[in-house]
């Protein structure tokens, strides 16, 4: 590409500068590539739980909905905190198709009082989910 300019009563022609500097651009991009890298994993966690260790253990295979109780006894519904009175109501709203045929996903902390799982456990019971699958981790050797 280029250009007239007149200085002087002279006709001069110059060219523009057709190059990007992209090295800026890249040090951006793996500066921004290291961060999702670092956060990822803390934002896939959710709340933390000590999950009690069993000797059978089967892997997740399937995305379902996941209740949880941290060890502060807080009911979280997809790592959102919820009222356990209002669990049912949620679980209904939330919930496509028949109760009886989805399943729930219930991970306690192991210092939870058996009273208050047996709550949260009460609650999805009320939405007319009867699939319960308590999560658990296995024992290492």
């Amino acid at each position: 590409m280029a250009f007239s300019t007149r200085s002087g009563g002279q006709t001069r022609t110059q060219t523009a500068l057709a190059e990007i500097n992209i090295t800026p651009l890249v040090d951006v991009v793996l500066v921004l590539l290291l961060i999702f890298m670092l956060t990822a994993p803390v934002l896939q966690s959710g709340v933390e739980v000590a999950i009690p260790k069993t000797r059978s253990v089967n892997q997740l295979t399937e995305e379902r909905m996941v209740v949880t109780i941290d060890k502060d006894q807080n009911v979280f519904l997809q790592d959102k905190p919820i009222n356990v009175n209002d669990l049912p109501a949620h679980l209904q709203a939330v919930g496509h198709g028949d109760p009886a045929k989805r399943i729930i996903y219930l991970r306690a902390d192991e210092q939870v009082p058996f009273g208050a799982f047996a709550s949260v456990m009460d609650a999805v019971k009320r939405a007319g989910i009867t699939n319960i699958s308590i999560v658990t981790q296995p024992i290492q050797k």
